[in-house]
């Protein structure tokens, strides 16, 4: 079995930059690990776009299979965490940065990496919620547990369009608040946001210009996919005693703000990360991921692409030109 084949998106290290291409490989050639996994889906994220294109420092070593998250069936085991035949989810742990990720068709990693598939989620539909959509949660659970209620003002919701916004939206529509979408593409996008939940829009714009240390409160919380100016102009007009949910950076890692919305309106800017989130947590994220999201529209989230269509969606959202989440068939 070790010299089984299969396909695989590798990218190599050259002395003109890295280089990517899809590669023949056997499972000898995967990583050690005590769970070898057939993967079945993996998702495209903005990390992962970045990768895949050679942008940004997402890979750490070479070569590198990226996909940050994948789910798929076990086919061996040495822990007694899962068997043959158990339907796992990855995500996070540096897959795809430090140790090869779900660009192939196999995976082997570690057991306590894993989670088992969540019940009444099939493995596309974990990929159509990804790393993407456990971050959409972890924001929720860590507003929730500042008291956010549905009986306040506003929710705001930025990088609305994008995989972890789109979730975002749903998801606190579901719970019964009143979200704001911010999206650079309002045109584009409106329709589907709104088939989410959505209620208001405001362009990216409004919020990327450079702000006061405080202007007037408005927002009863917010999810901010975006960081940079975008950040420090929340941070100005949050209602008193409200919290941010940070959990990107598209918009630059730098943040130009002031004291003023924390000592003076005791807002809360709560750090979200879901690369090494421990695992009750992460287990507590999927239990109610699966609890709240109708299948009917987590799917409509969904665009389902054949594995040789990686690199063009890979450019794509790097350039903001996708919208939802996009789910990769690696045997298709």
């Amino acid at each position: 079995m070790q010299h089984e084949a299969f396909q695989a998106f590798v990218v190599d290290s050259t002395p003109e930059g890295p280089s990517a291409a899809y590669r023949e490989l056997t499972l000898a050639d995967l990583p050690e690990g005590d769970i070898l996994v057939k993967i079945q889906y993996s998702s495209l994220n903005y990390k992962d776009g970045l990768a895949v294109t050679g942008q940004g420092k997402i890979i750490r070593s070479y070569p590198m299979v990226p996909g940050i998250d994948w789910a798929g069936t076990v086919v061996s085991s040495s822990s007694p965490r899962f068997q043959p035949g158990d339907e796992v989810v990855m995500t996070g742990w540096g897959a795809g940065e430090r140790f090869w990720g779900g660009y192939a068709q196999y995976a082997r990693t570690k057991a306590e990496w894993l989670l088992p598939l969540p019940r009444g989620l099939s493995a596309l539909q974990a990929m159509g919620i990804g790393t993407a959509g456990l971050t959409a949660m972890l924001c929720v659970l860590a507003l929730e547990k500042q008291g956010l209620a549905a009986d306040r003002r506003e929710v705001i919701v930025t990088g609305a369009s994008g995989g972890v916004g789109s979730v975002a939206v749903l998801l606190l529509s579901l719970l019964g608040h009143q979200v704001t979408a911010s999206t650079g593409r309002p045109e584009a996008s409106a329709d589907f946001l709104r088939s989410l939940g959505a209620r208001h829009f405001l362009p990216r714009e409004e919020l990327a210009r450079p702000s006061k240390p405080l202007e007037s409160e408005r927002w009863g919380a917010a999810v901010d996919t975006v960081g940079g100016d975008t950040l420090a102009s929340l941070l100005s007009r949050m209602a008193y005693g409200s919290s941010i949910a940070a959990c990107g950076l598209v918009g630059g890692s730098s943040l130009q703000t002031t004291v003023f919305p924390f000592i003076l309106r005791g807002v809360n800017l709560l750090g979200i990360d879901s690369v090494m989130a421990p695992l009750e947590l992460r287990e507590a994220a999927w239990s109610r991921l699966a609890e709240l999201l109708p299948k009917e529209r987590l799917e409509s989230l969904m665009t389902v692409l054949p594995f040789r269509e990686l690199p063009q969606a890979a450019e794509d959202i790097v350039q903001g030109r996708t919208t939802g989440r996009i789910v990769i068939d690696v045997n298709r």
